[in-house]
């Protein structure tokens, strides 16, 4: 990524230090006074519509957003902006009818993963409790990476340096304080971030005139709002099949469902939060289609602040450097709390240490292991968009069959794993290579001339729609 230096290190340094550092303190003093195991878990099962509200919305976002929007709409156009927005605010929405069946069956749960092993034997629901981990891993990655980059972008400060600081921050006030500092700092965070986009959004309508506008669009690259451009289509379903799949299995937001105070807040904050999601994701995918329809070359995952820091003024960086650490620690906090937490509850049923062992603190260290890990990937500046890629793919193998074994008592492991495994195949047969331009079987085992063109202008799309919906051919067996 080119360094332009909108700001100066020093700059820069000072602010990621502060802030991080503020959010720490804030974790730290809170949950000094909340507490013991509930608390860390399910934050006493405690929280009213608005703190559960903030939390839900700031940890569904994080620095993704900056990025991932705006680059599927370069070439997605405006299907993918709307696949994007309702993929992520969907789960939101689902989950006001799950949340609250698996709050009445299962009242003193804690983890998805913790329902699924009263109904699936010990292989299955290990094979669900290693995917979900995983795709959190990939997230927390993906989270550190992109703000890092950001950092980097912005001022030329090293990737290790963000990296580290943001890391060891977040781990401290929320290996500490649990789900109760991960909730009270969304609140916190959520507000910073509205109040940035708002200025954002504001100088963007203001300064580029007509240019942030659909005619603007339709007038550089029709094709983008086209209902001819089948991109349109695909790619708006493949984000919305993807992300709401993996949002599914988050574990952050099952965390959130224990934690309502009851079934009232929980359906209130789940609604709040879709309709607060979606604008500011379209919003973002929105700013991509303006990007490339000023600029042909700017580089898809940048259109954002190609737009916004075109003029390169430091006010602006500096609020970019605020909003993208406020994004990032909000979903990292929960997603060291999302995985520590699986720890706790699943991991006695996994590996069986004597009855002595304390599991939260095996859960600390588990996750001190794995951000060391997302460090050393979020310093080498690796893409890991096809790992993520990857990690969706599981996630859409599994949905429809785990959350349709909540309904139909008939579901067993048997007919559960042979419907994983045959989505899991099919998906991996037409997942494309990291070049995107064949698959294990369209180009690899088949040569890609004999398939359709649409087939192998697809792959991403087909291989999501296929580990999805081909589960389903399995549910009749015996």
């Amino acid at each position: 990524m080119d360094k332009i230096n909108f700001i100066s290190q020093s700059t820069s340094l000072t602010l990621v230090i502060v802030i991080s550092l503020i959010f720490t303190l804030v974790g730290l003093v809170y949950s000094k006074k909340y507490q013991g195991i509930d608390n860390y878990l399910t934050a006493n099962r405690n929280i009213g519509f608005f703190s559960l509200s903030t939390s839900l919305v700031a940890s569904a976002l994080g620095a993704w957003i900056l990025f991932g929007p705006a680059s599927a709409a370069t070439w997605g156009g405006i299907g993918s902006v709307i696949g994007y927005a309702l993929g992520t605010a969907f789960p939101m929405i689902f989950l006001i009818f799950l949340g609250k069946k698996i709050r009445k069956d299962f009242p003193k749960g804690s983890t998805l993963v913790e329902f699924l092993r009263k109904k699936f034997s010990k292989s299955l629901f290990k094979l669900i409790l290693l995917m979900t981990i995983f795709y959190m891993f990939v997230f927390l990655c993906a989270e550190v990476t992109a703000v890092a980059m950001l950092i980097n972008y912005i001022s030329g400060t090293e990737l290790w340096i963000t990296s580290l600081i943001t890391l060891v921050a977040t781990l401290t006030y929320t290996l500490y304080g649990g789900l109760r500092a991960s909730i009270f700092t969304d609140t916190i965070q959520l507000v910073v971030i509205l109040v940035l986009l708002v200025i954002s959004i504001s100088y963007l309508s203001s300064y580029t005139g007509n240019q942030f506008s659909f005619s603007f669009i339709n007038k550089k690259n029709p094709h983008l709002l086209s209902i001819s451009y089948i991109p349109n289509y695909t790619a708006g379903l493949t984000f919305f099949i993807a992300v709401a799949a993996t949002n599914l299995f988050h574990q952050g937001n099952w965390q959130r469902v224990y934690a309502a105070k009851n079934d009232d807040v929980l359906k209130k904050s789940l609604i709040l939060a879709f309709i607060i999601i979606i604008p500011i994701v379209s919003f973002m995918g929105f700013s991509g289609l303006v990007a490339i329809s000023v600029d042909s070359s700017v580089r898809p995952d940048l259109g954002f602040f190609f737009l916004l820091l075109k003029d390169q003024t430091e006010f602006l960086s500096i609020i970019i450097v605020i909003l993208g650490l406020s994004l990032t620690i909000s979903t990292v906090d929960t997603l060291i709390n999302a995985i520590s937490s699986l720890i706790v509850v699943d991991g006695k049923a996994v590996f069986k240490f004597n009855k002595n062992t304390d599991y939260l603190k095996l859960s600390k260290y588990f996750i001190i292991g794995l951000s060391i890990i997302a460090f050393i990937v979020a310093s080498k500046g690796f893409s890991i968009l096809y790992l993520f890629l990857l990690a969706d793919l599981f996630c859409c193998a599994f949905v429809l069959t785990v959350f349709y074994s909540f309904y139909n008592k008939r579901m067993n492991e048997k007919n559960a794993y042979i419907s994983i495994i045959i989505g899991l195949i099919g998906g991996f047969l037409l997942f494309p290579a990291p070049d995107f331009s064949k698959s294990l079987l369209v180009g690899g085992i088949i040569p890609s001339d004999l398939f359709p063109v649409f087939v192998s202008q697809s792959l991403l799309f087909l291989s999501f729609l296929v580990a999805t919906f081909i589960p389903i051919l399995t549910w009749k067996l015996r």
